[in-house]
């Protein structure tokens, strides 16, 4: 959104992530990332660590449950997402104010690490192929989203109208359907000119 401020944070996860689920059944996961900045001495000649920014964060839906899933503590992520400030009054009544991270994309850091990823099925398209199913299918041409575009079916090309001149070359059969994707013969003869 506009006016949101978009951070990136790489740091370690502190703990396990959080999860649980709001009365409507929408999952949360909740966790804290902290982050070390490191600096070189040159007079030591040594790495020295700087404060330590220990980051609140939260992540909605299915992602929420992907990170419940496959984060622990201490795994070293890539967080981003936007920064949001809000104010509570504590029990004892006193206004606090924190700020936290509502994170739109986070993932392992494979700087020190591997990682083998696993999609879940995907929620988008219908039918055969689709959006992170199958994508671009060879026997049916591209299938978007259930759709199909220029598949193999004969003779399913754009046709002139019948009828021609038995003098016009593009008045024949045979090499008329299926000019995308389908009839592999349709460009095949060169027109008797």
């Amino acid at each position: 959104m506009a006016g949101d401020t978009i951070v990136t944070i790489v740091g370690n996860l502190t703990a396990d992530p959080e999860l649980r689920y709001t009365a409507s059944g929408a999952p949360v996961a909740n966790f804290t990332v902290a982050s070390t900045p490191r600096t070189f001495d040159r007079n030591s000649g040594q790495w020295k660590d700087g404060e330590t920014l220990f980051m609140r964060c939260s992540v909605w839906r299915d992602v929420a449950e992907n990170v419940a899933d496959s984060l622990t503590k201490g795994t070293r992520v890539i967080v981003q997402g936007r920064l949001q400030q809000r104010s509570y009054e504590t029990r004892d009544g006193q206004q606090r104010t924190t700020v936290e991270l509502q994170v739109d994309e986070v993932g392992p850091s494979l700087r020190y690490a591997r990682a083998q990823v696993n999609r879940n099925p995907s929620n988008y398209g219908g039918g055969q192929g689709g959006y992170n199913q199958g994508g671009m299918n060879q026997d049916a041409g591209s299938n978007f989203g259930g759709q199909t575009y220029g598949g193999g079916q004969q003779n399913a090309g754009y046709n002139a109208a019948q009828g021609g001149s038995a003098d016009d070359p593009w008045a024949t059969g045979g090499n008329s359907g299926g000019s995308f994707g389908g009839d592999s013969t349709a460009f095949d003869n060169e027109p008797p000119f």
